[in-house]
């Protein structure tokens, strides 16, 4: 079946059409030789394209787009390097299971293979880090490639995938159609959820006294945001996230506890490992969740909601496992439940969360305190997009910034990419102009790709970047204090650059904040301006993310401050310390 009549066209032109049947309005990308027959089609298109400045600007802007909207973002190179810049955007994506498109140039057919000039084999390449890839040899499967392409990055587990366009084919003319249904047999996801394994799940619950659900970033990509608060509430269950789960729950809901894992609040790890009910949902249990998997939850069944099959029992066993869309299944789910009986288990958690507060120092010797700086934001800008680049800002923007919506808080999870920040906050405010954009930035990882100022500056897009600069490269940094005797080797980076000019020298407006009572101001005058704006802010060198589990400890041996104030006076020296158990806390 296809759509409309055939027109003769070639394959660039053919592509175009396929973009705009997907309901692409935007793409990201940058020109060269293999792929202008593209470019030169989309000078008479209708589709927006932003001219980025380094090709893995497009792919982490095509990435925050789709993370904004819910849509699949779509970016583009051409061959050899302008392929192989693009690897680590779609890296980023594929760990985040986001729906990305990409589209790069290749060498005409005849020479794939001899080594030509920017050549590489970029099928080969991203194989390991795409959902799937194509490298298109026939102009006549062109559009039934591009329809296959866009489902498949968008169902399912979401995801990147990649189509190679050897230039020959994008001059070869074909009589263009386009399908109007996919039909893949090895690709066939399941959404609804086994009803009967949603009857036990219903029953397991209501014979849970200490329930937690566990909340991933496969609630937020399904949109199941609202279902997963009713099951909360209906139940009265504490909610956990992920880092990629926050905001499917608002931060100030009376049962959220917070995120847990290596940088999560001691009440939300302390609540897990003392579960006898984990609910999990969209969330894949990795590493940085689960601490040490053989003291991860040891009193805890586990009912675990996933659409991808290859996640369930991966890294900890599942009594009950329901695969399919986590929207479809909570909705099941929730005709079924009953309120536990777990009103002692609430008390417990609420008088953790009194007792051991997400904090900080309020005095700094330095500069301004970072969480300050966080929650400042979180006053100015309560409705904005949050997106982060990597490291301890990245944290603390996950600990201190009040969500209320899904889709508000954008950051590099899984392959924690620095450099993704500002240009996956310029495909957000692309994406939702009607959004105030705030890219949160350390000094280290805002250079990673500073050169994107241009873009923002040449297409008037307004994203604010907040950079808290400690003249270090901070997480890196931490670990080297408290587990490397503070031998800060190769991390300092103090004085490297004046973000300031910088931004100026790309026609942005750039501000600075030196005190506490700076912060505010500069935030709002940046966002007042409509423009892009960059504000420094110099915090606190040797501020640390707290709390903090250790690599190899269970997660609920948790470091604090009072911690940190001891390594400062030489004691105890955590280096000695095993990977089975590093300073247990207080006894709860």
């Amino acid at each position: 079946m296809t759509t409309g009549s055939t027109e003769k066209v070639n394959g660039a032109r053919a592509l175009i059409k396929c973009l705009e049947e997907e309901g692409v309005d935007t793409i990201f990308g940058y020109p060269g030789g293999q792929i202008i027959p593209f470019y030169n089609e989309l000078y008479d298109s209708n589709l927006r394209h932003i001219l980025v400045r380094h090709e893995q600007a497009a792919a982490h802007a095509a990435d925050g787009y789709a993370r904004a909207t819910g849509k699949t973002g779509v970016c583009v190179s051409t061959s050899g390097p302008g392929a192989t810049n693009l690897v680590t955007g779609i890296a980023t994506a594929y760990m985040d299971s986001v729906p990305i498109v990409a589209l790069t140039g290749q060498v005409p057919r005849f020479l794939i293979g001899n080594d030509a000039f920017q050549e590489a084999d970029i099928t080969g390449i991203t194989q390991p880090i795409t959902k799937h890839n194509y490298l298109v040899q026939d102009t006549n499967e062109l559009p039934r490639i591009v329809k296959e392409a866009f489902h498949i990055a968008s169902t399912g587990r979401p995801g990147p995938v990649l189509i190679d366009l050897p230039k020959d084919v994008q001059n070869e003319e074909i009589d263009f159609y386009y399908p109007d249904k996919v039909e893949l047999r090895g690709y066939k996801p399941t959404y609804k959820g086994n009803s009967q394994q949603i009857k036990r799940a219903a029953e397991e619950i209501a014979n849970s006294s200490m329930p937690i659900i566990y909340a991933g970033g496969g609630v937020i990509s399904s949109n199941a945001s609202a279902e997963l608060v009713e099951l909360a509430e209906t139940i009265n269950a504490p909610v956990t996230t992920t880092l990629m789960g926050i905001g499917s729950i608002p931060t100030e809901h009376p049962l959220y506890v917070g995120m847990l894992g290596m940088h999560g609040t001691k009440y939300a790890n302390y609540a897990v490992q003392e579960s006898d009910l984990i609910i999990a949902v969209g969330a894949r249990f990795d590493d940085r969740v689960t601490g040490k998997l053989e003291s991860f939850a040891p009193n805890a069944r586990v009912i675990h909601i996933d659409v991808d099959p290859a996640e369930i029992s991966k890294n900890v066993k599942v009594h009950i496992p329901i695969v399919g869309d986590a929207k479809q299944v909570l909705k099941s789910l929730n005709k079924y439940i009953q309120r536990c009986n777990s009103g002692a288990w609430i008390e417990k958690i609420n008088k953790w969360k009194k007792e051991y507060p997400l904090t900080y120092r309020q005095e700094s010797q330095d500069g301004v305190m970072p969480q300050f700086v966080i929650e400042q934001i979180s006053e100015a800008c309560e409705d904005a997009i949050i997106v982060t680049e990597v490291g301890q800002h990245q944290m603390w923007a996950a600990q201190f910034f009040k969500y209320k919506k899904p889709r508000t808080f954008l950051t590099s999870g899984g392959l924690g990419t620095m450099g993704y920040g500002f240009p996956a906050a310029i495909g957000a405010q692309v994406g939702r102009p009607d959004k105030t954009v705030i890219n949160i930035a350390g000094d280290g990882s805002f250079q990673m790709n500073s050169q994107e100022l241009a873009t923002a500056v040449q297409n008037d897009i307004p994203v604010v970047s907040v950079i808290l600069n400690n003249g270090y490269l901070g997480m890196v940094r931490q670990w080297q204090e408290l587990f490397y005797n503070r031998r800060y080797s190769y991390t300092f980076i103090k004085g490297s650059v004046d973000f300031v000019k910088l931004a100026e020298a790309y026609g942005a407006l750039g501000l600075r904040a030196e005190k506490p009572s700076e912060v505010r101001p500069a935030i709002e005058e940046a966002v007042k301006s409509g423009r892009p704006a960059v504000v420094e802010v110099i915090v606190e060198c040797e501020a640390n993310v707290y709390p903090m589990v250790p690599a190899g400890a269970a997660i609920n041996e948790i470091l604090g401050p009072e911690e940190h104030a001891n390594t400062r006076h030489g004691m105890p020296d955590l280096r000695t310390a095993t990977t089975d158990r590093v300073l247990d806390l207080e006894e709860h």
